[in-house]
C-alpha cells in the first residue's frame, strides 16, 4: 500500500488503520493531529478509520515549550 505522508511517499505491506499507521510511526502516546485527504480524523476514530492505497496523509506533532 502506498501512502504519501506528510507530502513523502511511503510503502507498507497491509492494509492500515491510522492507529496502526501511529504505531508503526512511533507517534504512540505523543500528542498528535492527522489529516486524512483534506479531513481531520478524530482521536477517536484512529482505530475505525482505515487507509487506502494513495491517501494523502499529514500528521502533526504538537510540541510543546515555554
Amino acid at each position: 500500500m502506498e501512502l504519501v505522508i506528510n507530502g513523502e511517499s511511503r510503502s507498507f505491506p497491509a492494509a492500515l488503520s491510522v492507529a496502526a499507521l501511529v504505531e508503526t510511526l512511533g507517534f504512540t502516546g505523543k500528542r498528535i493531529a492527522v489529516e486524512r485527504n483534506g479531513d481531520i480524523v478524530p482521536r477517536s476514530l484512529h482505530g475505525a478509520t482505515l487507509l487506502n492505497d494513495g491517501d494523502r496523509l499529514e500528521i502533526v506533532v504538537a510540541v510543546g515549550g515555554g
